[in-house]
């Protein structure tokens, strides 16, 4: 195929070879003998012409990307904000408390930082392999409210990118309504990068969901849940969830210290009876 298209190319050049003189028709018709012997040296493409393909290819891949607008790029960089100050938090191993060790080995610690408030840490162990709570996590994302009872929605607002949402969740009332309904809005981001999996998150704002009567708007992030295999057991997943939330309204500390920790052991709980279904 390839000598029979560069002949067809020194063909239609020829009309133009005869309207060259001197050196420059000697270049041309040089060029044109290269191309032809490299075209008949070789049995397939040769290593330049895969390159002028490759780099083609790319080109037209970056020209059909959509172009990002200045609110899409700011909710981008939230998203990446978010997961950068939820990775240095975690990143940091000093001075977390035990607030919660269940039977089953699933622990809630937590710190106090000065510029965020409380944090919430659940460490976990989950007997799935990372791509089935990967894709219950994220790609089921909106289903959350099926088996969590915590939860009582989940909705995508906007899709950003493959990497971006915007987020509008509802969180149930707590049994005896000693905190009342919330409901946040969130821009979260998720990566993966290699075996881990990081899906960070924080409040956002979005004009096309303002607060919702019934609701107070609560504040979360930076938060983020990092995904990894269980070190010589890949059919396992170490969950490690960073929570930060401000519930907002008035009440005590203790209060909301219990309903967090607790929350996160409940999650643990519900979602692995999910994957067993």
């Amino acid at each position: 195929m390839l000598p029979a298209t560069s002949k067809l190319c020194a063909a239609i050049s020829y009309r133009h070879l005869r309207n060259m003189t001197g050196l420059r028709r000697q270049v041309a018709v040089a060029i044109s003998q290269e191309l032809s012997r490299l075209a008949c040296r070789s049995p397939g493409p040769s290593t330049w012409i895969h390159q002028v393909r490759r780099r083609s290819s790319l080109l037209s891949s970056r020209l059909e990307e959509k172009p990002f607008s200045e609110v899409e790029m700011s909710y981008i960089k939230q998203g990446e904000e978010a997961l950068q100050k939820s990775l240095r938090i975690l990143e940091d191993q000093n001075d977390w408390k035990t607030e919660t060790v269940a039977g089953n080995g699933d622990k809630v610690l937590s710190k106090v930082l000065p510029d965020v408030g409380k944090v919430f840490r659940l460490e976990v162990v989950v007997d799935q392999p990372l791509d089935t709570v990967y894709g219950e996590l994220v790609d089921n994302m909106e289903q959350m409210g099926d088996w969590n009872p915590n939860v009582k929605e989940v909705r995508i607002l906007e899709k950003i990118g493959k990497d971006t949402v915007i987020t509008h969740e509802k969180a149930a009332a707590t049994p005896g309504n000693i905190v009342g309904p919330r409901d946040f809005v969130s821009v979260r981001c998720s990566k993966r990068r290699g075996s881990t999996c990081v899906l960070a998150g924080m409040s956002t704002t979005y004009g096309a969901m303002p607060e919702q009567e019934g609701f107070i708007r609560a504040e979360n992030g930076p938060t983020c849940m990092v995904l990894r295999p269980l070190p010589g057991s890949p059919s396992q997943t170490r969950l490690t969830w960073l929570l930060s939330i401000d519930l907002k309204g008035w009440l005590p500390k203790t209060i909301i210290n219990q309903v967090l920790s607790q929350t996160q052991v409940d999650f643990a709980k519900h979602l692995r009876q999910r994957l067993a279904r």
